[in-house]
């Protein structure tokens, strides 16, 4: 039975509610099943929701060139080329374009660069939103494809597996659980787990597990959409186009005045000769506008345009390299940004809990519990600290790798050393490691203090243990837990980062740190950087933080204060720093 247009119109507006709803009423709302829909029901539904990817705004490259023509200061370019031709045919002279030719090619100049400089920096932006989800393997007429991710429709049975990138909004189904980077929309370091009835955002990463998962949103109406919309709905005029705009309406303004004075006082004693008129007229079009200037602006932000692209930087309108030269306060995001969007352990900060251990001996214990190959952000921060990540399993021999799950929250070794011995180490949450050790009642207390210093740092904390098996039986309990240390786990700046907020500062422009993270961590990096902790959550935006002395101060005055805002998703609390 074919589904009604109007009752998916009405699903479409109720999105959000198929986040929080349980996911057999996700089924009834989107009227289908797990068996996935039919190729006709896919047309159908494509046709109402559109296709899953965000809308491109077309226009005529055409169009577009004429457009850098259509301003102040060309508007007089173009007068006084008309000008140009009508006293290049008259007054009984031989005709002369030199003027003609001289105004109009300033023109295109100036034209073309623009539009060159700002259509290469359009095609490098598509380009890289063509990277997003490409393909993905859907259920349909009850066999499983690989289709064009932009094909896909609320109701779809999507297959998930690690390594893909979400090509839309779902939720996840029956299965084992997920490790989905998110930092992209919310700035964590860490992948987040998700389980079964789960929501998952389009653009996001499967760093571990496979499962199935119901589509629940796609293209704009998605969370990763509805955040570029907000973004794209910021149309305000810079400043340079302001300055631009000011100055060809006074040369506009001044043009006209001289206009009517001629036309006024000169016109009756030249004996009504219309030709030497002309020409003072366009002696003032051109003497009261500095023509070369769009041309010189254009060739000065192209050369600073191509410098930024060495760099790696897309800069989509060429007027943006004199705004932000201009600026006075820059928001920043943290990860992947001031950040490396990488996970390091702090040696220095390691709390060691058993005799005859230090640092190195826990962080190699930390790396035995560690895989080696398809590592996820942990074992690849803990391995990278050995001098060689072959060392993790130099002399030993592996017996029994236990992989991270949700229930345990913690990985596990079980390995052979060179005398033949067998041992087993592990890493995991400081909880669930702590219940396993023998002296548990003994350090808890000490554990627990270690883990609330880190965490005011904004530090992660993950714990080590080790085990003697004295049966030689990967199956045995084994011998007691000995709770061996604490780690710190931090996203650390980048190697510049500190030196750029510093020039930044020294130029009187104010740096304020807009993360998706924890308070604690935003502040933890604000202090590694040199830009300040004096940072609030974005919930004092919206007037939600239960402390008066924030509830009191006016937004704008907060937002001026503060040094940066954490917990900032892609929603309301990031609208005003769009404005």
């Amino acid at each position: 039975m074919a589904d009604k247009p109007e009752v998916l119109e009405a699903v479409l507006k109720e999105i959000v509610d198929l986040e929080n709803i349980p996911i057999e009423e996700v089924f009834e709302n989107l009227r289908c099943s797990r068996e996935g829909l039919t190729s006709e029901a896919a047309q159908e539904r494509l046709a109402i929701f559109g296709h899953n990817r965000l809308e491109e705004k077309r226009e005529s490259k055409f169009l577009k060139f004429l457009g850098f023509m259509w301003n102040p200061l060309s508007w007089v370019m173009e007068a006084a080329a008309i000008m140009a031709i009508a006293l290049a045919n008259g007054g009984g002279k031989p005709p002369d374009w030199q003027d003609f030719v001289g105004i109009i090619t300033l023109l295109l100049i100036n034209s073309t660069i623009s539009f060159i400089e700002e259509n290469n920096a359009g095609n490098a932006a598509a380009a890289l939103m063509a990277r997003l989800a490409p393909k993905a393997k859907v259920l349909r007429d009850g066999r499983w494809s690989e289709e064009d991710a932009a094909v896909l429709v609320p109701g779809d049975i999507i297959s998930i597996k690690l390594g893909d990138i979400i090509p839309a909004d779902a939720r996840l189904l029956e299965g084992d659980p997920l490790k989905i980077d998110q930092s992209a929309l919310t700035g964590e370091s860490l992948p987040v787990t998700k389980g079964p009835g789960d929501g998952i955002y389009s653009g996001s990463t499967c760093k571990q597990g496979e499962i199935e998962a119901v589509v629940i949103a796609t293209g704009v109406h998605t969370f990763f959409g509805k955040a570029a919309h907000l973004v794209d709905t910021t149309n305000q005029v810079g400043h340079f186009q302001k300055v631009l705009t000011a100055i060809g309406n006074f040369c506009i303004c001044s043009i006209a005045v001289g206009m009517i004075i001629e036309i006024i006082v000169m016109y009756p004693i030249q004996d009504r000769d219309y030709r030497p008129g002309i020409d003072n007229l366009l002696v003032l079009l051109i003497g009261g506008i500095p023509i070369a200037m769009p041309t010189v602006l254009s060739v000065t932000m192209a050369i600073g345009s191509h410098r930024l692209s060495q760099q790696g930087a897309i800069t989509k309108r060429m007027t943006a390299i004199e705004e932000m030269a201009g600026m006075d306060v820059l928001c920043s995001d943290k990860t992947g940004t001031l950040t490396l969007n990488k996970l390091t352990v702090d040696k220095n900060l390691i709390e060691v809990f058993a005799k005859g251990v230090d640092p190195d001996t826990v962080v190699l214990m930390a790396a035995r519990a560690s895989r080696i190959e398809n590592q996820d952000a942990i074992d690849t921060a803990i391995v990278g600290m050995l001098a060689d990540p072959k060392e993790a399993r130099a002399g030993i021999q592996e017996v029994h790798f236990l992989p991270f799950n949700p229930t345990d929250k913690r990985t596990a070794l079980t390995y052979i050393d060179s005398e033949g011995k067998m041992h087993r180490v592990s890493k995991g949450a400081p909880e669930q490691i702590l219940n396993l050790a023998r002296n548990k009642s003994e350090i808890e207390r000490r554990v627990h203090a270690v883990i609330d210093k880190f965490a005011e740092r904004g530090l992660r904390s993950l714990a080590v243990a080790y085990q003697e098996v004295p049966d030689g039986r990967k199956e045995s309990a084994g011998g007691p837990w000995q709770f061996i240390g604490l780690m710190p786990l931090f996203d650390p700046p980048r190697h510049d980062s500190a030196e750029t907020i510093r020039r930044a500062l020294n130029l009187g422009v104010n740096v304020k740190m807009i993360t998706g993270d924890q308070l604690a961590i935003g502040k933890e990096t604000g202090r590694r950087l040199g830009m300040g902790t004096n940072m609030y959550p974005s919930s004092a935006l919206l007037g939600q933080n239960k402390d008066e002395s924030i509830a009191a101060l006016p937004i704008d005055e907060l937002i001026e204060k503060a040094d940066g805002f954490a917990g900032v998703f892609p929603g309301i609390s990031s609208y005003y720093f769009f404005l």
